[in-house]
């Protein structure tokens, strides 16, 4: 066959037009992929005989075959077909078993076997269209591309293909299915926090993660986690915002890497790396639905294409949209009789059931229709654009998105103090709709100058979020009520202009890459406030009422806030690799900002050492920091939550959320927010012993001090005196429980990361590509801050950061998660199954005290659970394709709660809200897919 396409060829790579090149010595098969990219033209290689080798530094303009001469000089690999599409290498005729031919990408990643042609003729040409080669990442190494297996420090790679085949709805749920030390809770919390996609890498909050797009700095959603379980107080950005089908892939960097690219990167940096083609495209359909009350509908619809610019520049635009509908797995409500009229709707008449909870009884009610996912609605688009001017590469991409999310509040009786039967007698559901808009944009240029690479941009990020509620009403106001209220409104944007500058050194027979850089953010948070009827406290105000919209009071005019900053940042990054064993890296960054968090100077250094061709340890060490967001020195806001309250669980309560400069946070001890700061120290190995087979192990501890946190929740006679004191309306403050935020802890997080894959072929058929993920992750608490003397003075019931608290920063989450997962490629057939293990938890709440001992009844433990995906598809045409999957096929549940947990008047509460499996059962699925 190479004969044969030598002998068709009519125009050698000799004749190429010269390119430029910068390739460090390295190991040979991450060295001729970055050739393929540099240059233009695919490669092909006999993997198992080029595993091992080592490649010449190459680095300057010049001919394509001069360049690749140079690059495999004294490696005993020779051209045996050259033309101007593809090079085929081989160092000699024999057959070669296993993954006999690697593809040079000519993009970010490997791209599959595309061309019969091979340097390898008695490799099967099936074994070779479906072995991608190593994947090379640009995350956490700075102007120079690394295999995940050379990266000195640990990384993930999903692919889009990836994401689509777990039929999540977006791309945050994705990943807590596809990396193990990324945990999700289904429904994380009450109110926003329930709309945010939050996710945590490595056990921290999800803000403590950086999220990156194109390697540039993603916004934050306006949205806040201020009355979740888990990630409280947490202010993320929101991935999935952005279309699943713009994802080219996902670069996860598991270690702290805030030296690199500045605060949040405590715990790692998620990249989104957006997808460039400039010609062709695809298109997806995908419904499904719950096995069980066949609810939870999903319908999705994704659009990709590309298209070219001129001749010089491409364009590549994605859609996405997305109908959620609610699932519910609330209980039916026990009956009600004149003796036990707790689950009587109605009150009684003349000391009789009201007729119509007569006629209910022996019946199944269900009024709680809002035990689960909440509905919304999404559009999301998105744009990656680029091109080349000749030297310089103009570049630009962004994403627009709107999004309804539809809240749905417990159900309020007829005979509800918080209901009036005027206007609704037979009760209510009151539901908050939160409007966003969502839009980012990034334009930038690129080119070389003196020897330097160069990459100039800026972008403009911003999330709006308008929140109205609908079906409630205000109690204090009685029959003068509306029953639908205009809440408040946030906004988030930033601002962020960034030059960064690299370039290659040949150093001791080795490269040097010398990074630096600086960035300007400008940051601003805005709350607005909402109709006077939706916080007043009206004339019909009586003892127990909670005044203000049910479900959630609007901003007061006092709780509209507006704050602004600028940081500035500088840093240098140096990664020297003196021969193909050694990797020896170091970064420092100075950040300025002109509020209340200061100056930081922190640091990071890392390393990589091959000892065999097929092992090699890595280290990492690093300080961090993460400035207090904008958010959470400003956001003030009133919603109805249901608590546990001196071991009576299901209670509602009024919790108002205060900012740290408000008069009432101050009166209870609030100081101004102070960066978190932290530590962190990795080391691993990495073992590839086959061709086809690879094993990475990483060990970490992460020490973070200062943590920012929402305090209990803080209620009872004492504290509402005061908030009276403190300028709180007096009928207002006796329905309140307060909290703020607070520099409350430091914790202690150690785990371990396993990472392996192997591809292998059965019967000459079946490509079989397996992998496994396991995390072990725990985070103990080392220091809480002592009570201030606001709280101190009122006696031991009154605890900044309770027992609850701790128990969800610190045992509610999984501590391990194991995922082993198998894509079987038969012809035009695939099969993708999954099986995860998620690790028990458990949920540890306040202590009860009664006549002098305290015990904890509401403490809970929550088993391990195995839950098995699987999707089969079949590529019917080269432009059709058609699959079928279930995600939890089985139909496994947490475990459930006491009978006692369950609220006797509303029917839920039989599950944990912080199960990471969720607690709505299977779910399966179909997708039609075109290509074009």
């Amino acid at each position: 066959m190479v004969a044969t396409v030598v002998a068709l060829s009519t125009q050698t790579v000799a004749a190429a037009e010269p390119a430029k090149f910068k390739i460090p010595a390295q190991s040979m098969q991450t060295a001729l992929t970055l050739f393929a990219k540099q240059s233009g033209i695919q490669l092909l290689f006999p993997y198992d005989q080029v595993a091992g080798l080592h490649a010449q530094s190459v680095n300057g303009k010049m001919a394509p075959d001069v360049a690749l001469q140079r690059l495999i000089a004294g490696s005993g690999l020779k051209i045996t077909l050259s033309n101007n599409n593809v090079i085929a290498l081989s160092l000699n005729a024999q057959a070669h078993k296993g993954r006999a031919v690697e593809v040079a990408s000519l993009g970010v990643t490997a791209l599959p076997f595309a061309m019969q042609a091979s340097a390898a003729p008695q490799a099967s040409t099936a074994a070779a269209e479906e072995a991608p080669g190593p994947a090379i990442v640009v995350t956490g190494s700075r102007g120079q591309a690394r295999t995940v297996t050379d990266s000195p420090t640990p990384i993930d790679v999903i692919s889009g293909a990836d994401l689509t085949r777990t039929g999540k709805a977006g791309v945050f749920q994705a990943l807590n299915t596809l990396v193990p030390s990324f945990n999700l809770p289904v429904r994380a919390g009450g109110a926003t926090s329930t709309v945010i996609a939050t996710g945590g890498l490595r056990g921290l909050n999800p803000d403590q993660a950086l999220i990156l797009v194109n390697g540039k700095r993603r916004h934050k959603t306006s949205l806040i986690n201020a009355v979740s379980t888990l990630y409280n107080g947490s202010v993320p950005a929101d991935l999935d915002m952005i279309p699943t089908a713009a994802v080219d892939h996902i670069e996860v960097l598991r270690d702290g890497a805030a030296a690199q690219y500045g605060s949040d990167a405590i715990a790692g940096v998620i990249n989104i790396i957006l997808k460039d083609d400039s010609s062709g495209g695809s298109a997806n359909f995908t419904a499904g639905q719950n096995f069980d009350r066949s609810d939870g509908e999903l319908y999705q619809a994704d659009l990709n294409f590309g298209m070219k610019l001129g001749e010089n520049g491409f364009a590549n635009l994605s859609l996405n949209l997305k109908k959620q509908e609610m699932s519910n797995r609330a209980l039916p409500l026990a009956d009600c009789s004149v003796t036990a009229t707790t689950t009587c709707l109605y009150p009684l008449v003349n000391g009789q059931l009201d007729p119509r909870d007569a006629a209910a009884v022996g019946t199944e009610r269900i009024v709680t229709t809002s035990y689960g996912v909440m509905p919304s609605r999404s559009i999301n688009t998105a744009l990656n654009a680029g091109y080349d001017l000749g030297g310089v590469e103009l570049y630009a991409f962004g994403t627009y998105s709107q999004r309804r999310s539809d809240l749905w509040y417990s159900y309020r009786y007829p005979k509800d103090i918080n209901n009036v039967m005027g206007i609704y007698p037979n009760g209510y559901r009151p539901h908050i709709m939160i409007d966003e808009e969502d839009f980012e944009l990034t334009v930038g240029a690129k080119g070389e100058v003196a020897g330097w690479d160069w990459d100039f941009s800026t972008g403009y990020g911003r999330n709006r979020a308008r929140q109205s509620s609908e079906g409630t009403l205000n109690p204090s106001l009685g029959t003068l009520s509306p029953t639908e209220f205009y809440i408040g409104t946030l906004k988030s944007s930033e601002f962020v202009t960034s030059l960064d500058v690299t370039r290659g050194y040949d150093v001791g027979g080795g490269n040097l890459q010398v990074s630096a850089g600086a960035q300007q953010r400008h940051e601003r948070y805005q709350t607005f406030a909402g109709d006077e009827g939706s916080y007043a406290v009206g004339p019909a105000i009586v003892s127990g009422m909670t005044p203000g919209a049910q479900s959630s009071a609007g901003f007061q005019p006092e709780d509209a806030a507006y704050m602004s900053r600028d940081n500035v940042s500088l840093y240098a990054d140096v990664a020297w690799d003196p021969n193909k064993d050694i990797t020896i890296g170091a970064a420092a960054r100075f950040e300025h900002y002109d509020d209340g968090s200061g100056n930081t100077l922190i640091w990071k250094v890392n390393g990589r050492y091959a000892a065999t061709d097929w092992i090699a340890f890595r280290a990492a060490a690093n300080t961090g920091f993460r400035a207090p967001a904008v958010a959470q020195q400003i956001y003030t806001q009133t919603t109805n939550q249901f608590r546990t309250v001196n071991g009576v669980p299901n209670q509602l309560l009024q919790i108002k959320t205060l900012a740290v400069d408000d008069p009432a946070a101050i009166a209870l001890g609030a100081k101004p927010l102070q960066p978190e700061t932290s530590f962190n120290i990795s080391a691993g190995v990495v073992l590839t012993p086959l061709p086809n087979f690879n094993l990475t192990i990483d060990a970490y501890q992460i020490d973070v001090d200062d943590r920012i946190t929402i305090t209990s929740t803080l209620t009872g006679t004492a504290i509402s005196n005061i908030l009276i004191a403190s300028g709180v309306p007096e009928a207002e403050a006796r329905t309140l429980t307060a909290q703020y935020y607070t520099n409350a802890i430091d914790t202690r997080t150690r785990g371990i990361d396993v990472v392996a894959s192997y591809k292998h072929g059965l019967f000459d058929t079946v490509n079989m590509q397996w992998n496994l993920g396991f995390n072990y992750n725990k985070t103990k608490i080392t220091h809480i801050i002592d009570n201030p003397p606001e709280l101190a003075a009122l006696g031991s019931d009154y605890v900044l950061f309770d027992r609850a608290r701790r128990s969800n920063m610190t045992n509610n989450l999984p501590r391990t998660k194991l995922s082993i997962s198998n894509l079987a490629t038969m012809g035009d057939f695939t099969l993708s199954s999954r099986l995860t293990r998620f690790g028990g938890f458990k949920s540890y709440q306040n202590g009860v005290t009664s006549n002098g001992v305290t015990t904890y009844p509401n403490d809970r433990s929550y088993g391990a659970k195995w839950i098995t995906d699987l999707e089969a598809s079949w590529q019917v045409t080269p432009l059709v394709n058609i699959a079928v999957g279930a995600n939890n096929i089985f139909n496994v549940y947490p475990d459930k709660n006491r009978a006692s947990d369950v609220s006797a008047t509303l029917g839920q509460g039989l599950y944990a809200g912080t199960s990471p499996i969720g607690f709505t059962g299977g779910f399966y699925y179909g997708r039609v897919g075109l290509s074009f």
